[in-house]
């Protein structure tokens, strides 16, 4: 686990990220167009501020992960274009998500479930989603676990369906479902436990040569995650587990240009937890990776927000969240509504770039 970290903060954008960078009084956070003119340099011991541009010598090694762009994840470039966030649309196939839209919530079956999965898909990618996030199997505070067997029967035709359509991730802990959602279409995968779950999970990804997200999870098990999670301080700790866990991927043979890495709003976190990850997430990119942030619908943003009934109720404060996450270098955002996201971020982009986007001329 690192012994030192280099949290950056001021943080820059539009014209004055620029201007800033132009006159070397500010970097470039993982290639910009953000940029962060002071950082706190972080020991255990200790920590101090220092302006940017005169980062010690001795912790210049820490500066390249922070400020080099990492390549861009499964190879994809926004549809929103450069400096734009990922945008991943989530196709739910359980019975009690979170987010209210679990499509085996409505007592569909069959075929019928199939194609409703499938036009739920469809219309995120056609409201601007880049890639699609599917699961079969809730992972909410709480939540039974189900079989690997009954979540790949509640998967695999959705995946088959809309893997012509889309660069598709496959939502999983389980190593047997990760290889027969590959094999069905799906690219990349998206590991709630980090391979700490199923053992075999870290060879499965290895040997398909698969893109991987990583997230920190308090525990292994959903059911308990919440019981009273309790962190040093958060933002370090889970820096330095992702460290772990993105060592433990290298060793299984899964290089750290094909991973990302969420910090996992929610899981095993309280509402103070979420709100000091959000605001710390340039911490995180000194690991070297694109971040992905998952608030979409989550309790905390109906505490936040005031929308306890959750669902679609929590819609405008979930965009909040992901153009806040987006501002402070999130380059994957996991969203339930994918149209009112991605219309945020348009404007969000063209306001801080002051330029009309092209295909809006």
């Amino acid at each position: 686990m690192p012994d030192r970290w280099i949290e950056p903060l001021g943080l820059l954008t539009g014209p004055a990220a620029a201007t800033a960078m132009e006159a070397g009084l500010a970097l470039p956070l993982q290639g910009g167009p953000t940029a962060f003119a002071l950082v706190r340099l972080v020991e255990r011991c200790g920590e101090r501020l220092v302006p940017a541009a005169a980062i010690p010598p001795s912790w210049r090694d820490l500066v390249p992960p922070l400020t080099e762009a990492p390549p861009p994840f499964a190879g994809l470039a926004p549809r929103l274009g450069p400096g734009a966030p990922l945008v991943m649309g989530v196709v739910n196939i359980t019975p009690d998500s979170v987010s209210g839209d679990g499509l085996l919530a409505a007592g569909l079956k069959g075929g019928a479930l199939v194609e409703a999965a499938v036009a739920q898909g469809q219309g995120m990618l056609a409201a601007g989603a880049d890639l699609l996030d599917i699961g079969g199997e809730s992972t909410r505070p709480g939540a039974a676990p189900v079989t690997p067997e009954e979540e790949c029967r509640r998967i695999l035709p959705v995946i088959r369906a809309l893997a012509p359509l889309a660069p598709l991730s496959v939502d999983t802990r389980n190593a047997l479902t990760m290889r027969e959602a590959l094999a069905a279409g799906a690219r990349m995968v998206n590991d709630i436990s980090a391979l700490r779950h199923d053992p075999a999970a870290a060879r499965v990804v290895a040997e398909a040569g698969a893109p991987l997200i990583l997230m920190h999870m308090l525990g292994d098990d959903p059911r308990r995650m919440q019981d009273d999670p309790r962190y040093a301080d958060v933002a370090l700790d889970i820096g330095d587990f992702l460290a772990e866990r993105l060592a433990a991927a290298e060793a299984a043979g899964i290089p750290r240009h094909r991973t990302a890495l969420d910090p996992g709003l929610g899981f095993g976190k309280l509402l103070e937890h979420n709100l000091a990850l959000l605001h710390r997430l340039p911490l995180l990119a000194g690991l070297g990776c694109p971040l992905l942030v998952g608030a979409s619908r989550k309790r905390s943003i109906g505490r936040l927000s005031g929308a306890a009934e959750g669902g679609r109720a929590r819609m405008p404060g979930s965009v909040a969240a992901a153009l806040f996450a987006a501002a402070r270098g999130a380059a994957i955002l996991r969203v339930h509504d994918v149209a009112e996201t991605v219309q945020a971020l348009r404007v969000q982009q063209a306001a801080l770039s002051g330029d009309t986007p092209a295909d809006r001329r």
